[in-house]
């Protein structure tokens, strides 16, 4: 399928360079000697920035990643990633340097692993993440991966300026609770019953933080997002679905709507990485955004019915047989149909190419959920109004970066070409 790019608005943001003092009295650690390494005229240079960046294999780390490669080398002299698996992506920039390390694990032996490594580090961004489709289990690892990962930083990177936590739209309860929309960056916590991780992890930075008073924050939250991962784990909607179709094309099915009538219609806005990834960056170091949280959101809406077609299209299934939901249409369990459908997957790959391990059961457990987030009938809009007023103005277009997503499967050889 032909399809046009969607264009961007962009601003180009302003570079502030901050001179500091080290906490080290030694003279290569001064602003004065910084500012005129390997410059042999003595001009006053800009202190360069180092980033470190966890979660690089996720969604949203590694598109923080391959933003971070387009910027130019003075803007930022090393990226230093970390994941607990190997990357399975190749990087040639020299500035990248990866390290495996698992954040489960006690800060003592991962400042021992990583002070040397990472003694230059500046800002540090954090995308890691551990699923459970049980949600009241999140807590149990993401709140210390946070937390472990915020105190080896803070430990072994005395040159740090500003840590960056992602958190998403969850913060804001709407699968619990009903909730007025737009959501907007001060709204109240939800103080029910059931437990939200991401509370959990800012009180540990604002802690932290106010302990140390030598760095700050930002926190980002985006909504649904779409966009490749070099994984096939965890919050990806895009993938499972696109099997779904692809699956669907192979039994000559129509691709039934797996959720409600409210859900066919609902509008609702969602989040590309790579615009997640600009945001991320642009607030890190802009010195008006200090300690500052931020929604994101890709500036447009979206209907899930208008999708659904455009997806139909995209991977060439025919609708004819298709049915619209009506108001008695209760919604498909995805999990349970994906059950035995690992084998047309396999058939699929080769006859067409792909990966047999995309294929993930747990995925589609994922997808009830992402289909049928709310009984709520509003909305589910996140407005990034505040992040426009501080000065950032990229927009992506969400049907756009759907199939731009698909593209990146394919080309990456996950899914065949459509």
């Amino acid at each position: 399928m032909t399809v046009s790019a969607g264009s961007f608005v962009m601003k180009e943001t302003a570079t502030f360079f901050t001179f500091f003092t080290s906490r080290s009295s030694h003279p290569s650690h001064s602003p004065e000697f910084l500012s005129t390494m390997n410059n042999p005229f003595g001009h006053h240079l800009p202190i360069r920035k180092v980033a470190f960046v966890a979660g690089a294999n996720g969604i949203s780390g590694g598109a923080i990643v391959d933003h971070l490669v387009k910027q130019p080398h003075r803007e930022w002299s090393e990226i230093i990633i970390t994941s607990r698996s190997p990357i399975k992506s190749v990087f040639t920039d020299p500035r990248i340097r990866f390290v495996a390390l698992d954040f489960l694990e006690p800060a003592e032996g991962i400042v021992e692993k990583i002070k040397e490594l990472c003694k230059d580090v500046t800002h540090a961004f954090f995308a890691s993440y551990i699923h459970d489709n049980d949600f009241s289990k999140l807590h149990v690892k993401n709140g210390p991966l946070f937390r472990n990962f915020l105190e080896s930083v803070d430990l072994a990177c005395p040159r740090l300026q500003r840590v960056v936590l992602q958190t998403g739209g969850k913060h804001y309860g709407f699968q619990f609770r009903d909730i007025k929309t737009p959501l907007v960056e001060n709204m109240p916590r939800y103080e029910g019953p059931e437990s939200i991780f991401y509370y959990e992890q800012e009180d540990d930075m604002f802690a932290i933080q106010k302990r140390r008073s030598t760095w700050n924050y930002n926190i980002i939250r985006p909504m649904a997002i779409i966009g490749y991962s070099w994984q096939y784990l965890g919050i990806n909607e895009t993938l499972p679905i696109a099997q779904y179709f692809l699956i669907c094309r192979e039994l000559g099915e129509a691709p039934r709507w797996p959720g409600d009538l409210d859900g066919y219609h609902r509008v609702e806005n969602q989040s590309f990485a790579p615009g997640i990834a600009d945001l991320t960056v642009w607030a890190a170091i802009e010195e008006q955004c200090k300690d500052e949280a931020f929604n994101h959101a890709n500036g447009d809406v979206i209907v899930w019915k208008f999708l659904w077609h455009l997806l139909a299209e995209y991977f060439k299934v025919s609708m004819d047989k298709f049915e619209a939901p009506t108001e008695e249409t209760k919604p498909m369990d995805l999990a349970e149909w994906a059950k035995d459908k690992k084998p047309t997957w396999e058939r699929i790959v080769a006859k067409y190419g792909g990966e047999t391990e995309a294929f993930q059961l747990n995925a589609f457990e994922l997808m009830n959920w992402l289909i049928s987030p709310s009984l709520q009938k509003v909305p589910f809009i996140s407005t990034v109004t505040k992040a426009r007023e501080f000065g950032w103005n990229r927009n992506d277009d969400t049907y756009q970066a759907w199939l731009n997503t698909m593209r990146s499967y394919e080309n990456a050889g996950v899914l065949p070409i459509s």
